[in-house]
């Protein structure tokens, strides 16, 4: 028999807080997916709620429901010993049972105006299989990724560590989305003063909802209006883990399938996960080819404009010849050509990203070619600028990240602007200004460009290049480790040793 309260809804102004279990039935039963009905057997009289969207019917049907007409049940605690039950809560706390109905609780009232109840933990498990790795993708390295469940999130973490030490944390930040937070971090090897930090800044969070990492990544951040991202986001548990083993912390959120790494340097936007899985030359080298791509992403546009608007004479004499027979029938000044073809290459982009995979791949080629030939045959556009802007946008797409990438592709336009006011003078300026921003960022309060400042010779094995792993016996000197070794290279290379050649060598 179902419950129906005869009280009308009062739809005028936002609903006030329950202040008894009555008033949230009140407020639970207005919606067709919540149950609130009695419950009669021969040995048990009791008033049941659940909201059937957010709990598993299968097991309340199943293995729930029969054990209530169970004559081995006699009271409410008899319960866990018919079905096997996680945890049986018992609680008066009006928050509590709030929470855990709308968790997938089911729960339990003695009498319909009780306000002791039983919860029962049966929360519906509704999450896409672990897939492939689609942004971060790896060629060598494991290729599986997070998923929206929190649970399966750190289950794949927890695999790779596989160690007491190895803690989670759990908060609920949101005045309305109430969500689940997770503090990920080795006991005895990350930093206090940095684990004390991350819990206080996701402590202190007055905000109405958060929906998935990155958003809580602008929250927290040291400056939220910085053009860089402070602490990188990752789909990949092995990233993580590896992190973790360093003494950083990684901070999950339910219903996100990505994960926060930090603090963060900013040569880590440039590494990926395949950099360990190599040897250390040819991983050096690929560094080395992401930053000089990412310089000249950055101002490529910037001096093609600041070359042809006042230092000319700069330019040799066979390719300013060049230049002025691909110019001769374009009617606009250097900055209009190439802020067009710029914001051209960005619209492109958009539309790829937005559109359905299979037209947006088709749109992003065909569109590229067709209009990028029209402008030239056009002369709106000359034909050297048009590959200086495809190499840009190309070398732009080798970033790692995809925020930092982001960040890269805006940062064309303040160098383009400034080599159009003061030519290369302006070039540097924006280039010195930059600098100077990056010298007063933190990530953690710690700083972000570190190696570089404060200059750390130790720190450099595993920045721009990576040397191997038998020279890099300690973690980074800026996470302040409470064991600053990784391994100890000395009783390693005592038990190497060195091998005695053979008799026939």
């Amino acid at each position: 028999m179902f419950w129906k309260n005869s009280k009308k809804k009062n739809d005028q102004g936002p609903a006030q807080p329950s202040k008894s279990i009555a008033d949230l039935l009140v407020q639970l039963e207005t919606n067709p997916d919540f149950n609130h009905f009695c419950h009669k057997s021969k040995t048990l009289t009791c008033w049941i709620s659940y909201i059937n969207t957010v709990v598993d019917l299968e097991y309340i049907h199943r293995d729930l429901l029969p054990a209530l007409y169970s004559e081995r049940v006699q009271c409410m605690k008899d319960i866990a010993q018919v079905v096997p039950i996680d945890k049986l809560i018992e609680t008066r706390d009006l928050s509590v049972i709030q929470t855990s109905l709308l968790d997938g609780y089911f729960m339990i009232q003695p009498s319909k105006r009780s306000q002791h109840v039983y919860l029962i933990p049966c929360p519906k498990k509704q999450a896409r299989q672990v897939a492939d790795t689609e942004v971060e993708t790896s060629i060598v390295g494991a290729h599986d990724s997070f998923v929206e469940s929190l649970e399966t999130n750190i289950n794949l973490v927890r695999s790779r560590i596989p160690i007491p030490q190895f803690k989670v944390e759990e908060q609920r930040i949101g005045k309305l989305s109430r969500t689940r937070i997770s503090i990920l971090y080795i006991e005895g090897l990350a930093n206090k003063a940095n684990l004390n930090t991350t819990r206080q800044r996701i402590t202190d969070l007055e905000t109405v909802s958060v929906i998935n990492a990155n958003m809580l990544a602008l929250m927290i951040g040291d400056n939220s209006q910085s053009f860089f991202p402070q602490f990188i986001d990752t789909e990949r548990p092995d990233r993580v883990s590896g992190a973790l083993y360093e003494g950083k912390i990684a901070v999950l959120v339910d219903g996100s399938p990505s994960a926060l790494i930090l603090p963060s340097t900013i040569v880590e936007f440039f590494s990926t996960i395949d950099d360990y899985s190599l040897n250390w030359p040819i991983a050096s080298l690929y560094r080395l080819l992401r930053l000089f791509a990412v310089a000249f992403s950055v101002i490529s546009s910037s001096l093609y404009v600041a070359a042809l608007t006042y230092h000319y004479q700069l330019v040799p004499k066979d390719l300013l010849a060049t230049l002025i027979v691909s110019r001769s029938s374009v009617p606009y000044d250097p900055i209009i050509e190439v802020l067009l073809l710029e914001v051209m290459i960005e619209l492109l982009r958009e539309a790829g990203v937005r559109l359905p995979t299979k037209v947006g791949q088709t749109i992003g080629i065909v569109g590229g070619i067709v209009i990028g030939t029209a402008s030239v045959q056009a002369g709106v556009t000359s034909n050297i600028l048009l590959i200086i802007i495809a190499m840009s946008a190309l070398a732009a797409f080798i970033t790692p990240n995809y925020r930092m990438a982001t960040t890269i592709r805006l940062m064309r336009f303040p160098f383009i602007l400034a080599a159009q006011m003061f030519g290369l003078i302006g070039v540097g300026l924006c280039f010195m200004f930059f600098v100077c921003h990056l010298l007063k960022l933190t990530s953690l309060g710690r700083p972000f460009i570190e190696p570089i400042y404060p200059m750390r010779v130790t720190d450099l094995k595993d920045s721009f290049i990576r040397l191997p792993s038998n020279m890099q016996g300690q973690r980074p000197l800026f996470l302040r480790t409470a064991d600053k070794n990784r391994v100890n290279l000395h009783r390693t290379m005592q038990k190497k040793g060195k091998a005695k050649p053979d008799i026939d060598e």
